[in-house]
């Protein structure tokens, strides 16, 4: 669909948005990944690889913005995917684990914003020069667990391929997310929209 106009969320972003202006400035909705990666790091790949990621889904460049009490999208064209590196070879070697896990639970609980973002983080902890420990925190309106699992392994892709100095092998995306939310809202309305609620009902009460 065209990027231009008014942009809608889809359901369960909305929904979402919808909790955020209840309880704003939570951490409910982070969703966090640790990748260990071993060996000697190309850092530049990395950021690289990272920086691919956040170009190639919209989604991750998305921001919520409210107007008049309703949601609506902005996407941003360039979102820096800058990495924080927090260096702990410093500490003894039996310390060092134990502050990496410290320091990232303490930075997956930080909060999101939804109308400023941007809603992802980076956080790379080096245990030593062969170690490091990569937290990937995102916001759920921009993610779940699936789509978490698609990122870990795009980046697998592209730091192999950054590493040997070629260019990304992915292939580009036919559609994004928002192409998926407009057709859901298409699709599910009239007698569909009636039967899902009807069905809802049925296994699990009157809707809220």
């Amino acid at each position: 669909i065209p990027r231009d106009g008014e942009l809608s969320l889809s359901f369960t972003q909305q929904r979402l948005w919808f909790l955020d202006q209840l309880v704003p400035d939570s951490n409910y909705y982070n969703i966090n990944s640790a990748v260990r990666l071993q060996g000697q790091l190309n850092f530049s790949a990395l950021e690289s690889s990272l920086q691919e990621i956040v170009n190639r889904h919209e989604v991750l460049r998305t921001l919520f913005i409210s107007s008049s009490g309703k949601p609506h999208l902005l996407i941003k064209e360039n979102v820096p995917a800058n990495i924080e590196l927090i260096d702990l070879t410093d500490l003894n070697a039996d310390m060092r684990e134990t502050e990496a896990a410290r320091l990232a639970t303490r930075s997956a609980l930080l909060p999101f914003f939804l109308s400023t973002g941007p809603l992802f983080r980076f956080k790379l902890y080096r245990l030593n020069t062969q170690e490091h420990l990569l937290l990937l925190t995102i916001h759920h309106i921009v993610a779940d667990g699936w789509s978490m699992g698609v990122f870990v392994k795009e980046l697998s892709v592209l730091y192999d391929a950054f590493c040997k100095e070629l260019a990304s092998p992915l292939p580009e995306l036919p559609i994004q997310y928002l192409d998926y939310a407009n057709w859901q809202r298409e699709w599910l309305q009239g007698r569909i929209l009636e039967e899902s609620v009807e069905w809802r009902t049925a296994n699990y009460g009157t809707p809220i």
